[in-house]
């Protein structure tokens, strides 16, 4: 028993090991332009559907129920023109108000992009830092959730509303706001920091 716990393990030159920590790229050599990477998409928590979802379950329970059971054959049109506009109203229209706001967290900033058709796209960026307020309600602890607000000082503040998993998404934006900062401040001393010349 001994002996196959000292015995080497078989070398295979094909295996490589890996290149860097936890999935985090490369550090750019200095002065080299890093590439910007998508880190996370977002919406806000889809908890906000909830009440839409169980309006559908409603709405298709009560319409199978009561098809074909009315007296008169219109009454079973006004029926399914009443349970479509409901249907519209309590299910479509919140779906997508939920789908049309996104954030967005890359490597160099955070976007947010709102609007249904006409997009409205705002930014900040991670090298120029910003404060970051976490605000978290009770139910939000229960799910998970929490809003995040981004403050530069210049620009008005951008909220990120019941995001999922609020703690990692804190946690990530703090360590990219860090990880742009070191980067600028080293690709500036490399490009001289030496005396002036006149």
């Amino acid at each position: 028993m001994r002996a196959a716990a000292e015995a080497p393990a078989p070398q295979n030159e094909y295996v490589t090991q890996p290149t860097s920590y936890g999935g985090r790229p490369r550090t750019p050599a200095p002065g080299a332009a890093a590439p910007e990477r998508r880190i996370v998409r977002l919406r806000g928590h889809a908890r906000r559907l909830f009440w839409s979802a169980l309006v559908l379950i409603a709405v298709a329970g009560a319409a199978s129920y009561f098809s074909d059971n009315l007296p008169a054959p219109f009454e079973n049109w006004m029926l399914l023109t009443a349970a479509g506009l409901v249907v519209l109203l309590l299910v479509v229209l919140p779906y997508l108000v939920w789908l049309s706001r996104s954030w967005t967290i890359t490597t160099r900033r955070v976007i947010e992009r709102s609007g249904f058709f006409g997009s409205r796209i705002r930014e900040v960026s991670h090298v120029r830092g910003y404060a970051i307020e976490m605000r978290r309600g009770i139910l939000q602890r229960l799910w998970g959730a929490g809003t995040l607000t981004l403050s530069n000082g210049v620009e008005p503040p951008m909220r990120l509303k019941n995001v999922p998993h609020a703690v990692l998404v804190h946690e990530t934006l703090v360590d990219q706001v860090e990880v742009n900062q070191i980067l600028a401040h080293r690709d500036s001393q490399s490009q001289g920091s030496g005396s002036v010349d006149f």
